[in-house]
């Protein structure tokens, strides 16, 4: 295990620890996902040894070659997608993964919960929000989410479990708060009308303070832990 992997997860755990502090959270607990797309096994591996179970990866078929190879563990680790999901790449994903945070479309939905493996526990996901309204954005529109989340209750190989947003960074806190506490806000909306919601994925490396200040139950860091992002190559 190397000590960078190590001193940068306690790090994160502890501006996380701090956040809940200070924005009146202490009796609640915010999830720690691992961003590992493009880093090797390797790098799981050193954060598995210092502590860290659930991983993030956005290229499907990395992912899964990263899964396969790391197979010792696989009782022991969740893997989460968190990229863009085409149709001819469910399969792999509902074979793969233990969650999906970018679901935006009911077609999707409804592949993943075909092709889910039967024996396998429904697959967990929530729904990607567009809630800064950026037109080249993935992810629904808050007005759309409703109607998307009642009809992936209906599929018995999935769990709906919350919102995800991407918003646009800014280096403001107010800002990336106010932006955050809109997805909060659609949650508890949901929730008022009988979903039972609990997850909201919104925070990263760079603003996971704003997002927690917001109500995040799940941030999403990569850089912080592994480094500087190597390039893909491919």
């Amino acid at each position: 295990m190397t000590d960078s992997v190590f001193e940068r997860l306690q790090a994160v755990r502890a501006r996380i620890d701090i956040a809940l502090g200070k924005y009146a959270r202490c009796d609640e607990r915010v999830e720690l996902l691992a961003v590992s797309k493009t880093f090797g096994v390797g790098a799981v591996r050193d954060a598995v040894a210092a502590g860290q179970r659930a991983f993030g990866e956005n290229y499907i078929q990395e992912a899964v070659d990263k899964i396969t190879a790391l197979s010792d563990l696989r009782t022991q680790l969740q893997w989460h997608c968190i990229g863009p999901i085409q149709s001819n790449k469910t399969r792999l994903v509902a074979a793969h993964f233990d969650w999906v945070h970018t679901l935006d479309r009911i077609k999707i939905a409804q592949r993943l919960n075909e092709q889910r493996p039967p024996g396998t526990f429904p697959l967990q996901v929530c729904i990607q929000v567009n809630v800064d309204g950026g037109p080249t954005k993935s992810g629904v529109q808050p007005e759309q989410a409703l109607a998307l989340a009642q009809a992936v209750q209906r599929l018995p190989q999935l769990r709906l479990r919350g919102l995800m947003c991407i918003p646009e960074p800014t280096p403001d806190f107010e800002t990336a708060r106010a932006v955050f506490a809109r997805a909060k806000t659609l949650l508890d909306q949901l929730n008022q009308v009988g979903l039972q919601l609990d997850t909201l994925s919104m925070g990263m490396s760079a603003d996971l303070e704003a997002a927690i200040a917001a109500g995040s139950t799940l941030v999403r860091v990569g850089s912080a832990i592994f480094g500087a992002r190597p390039a893909r190559t491919e």
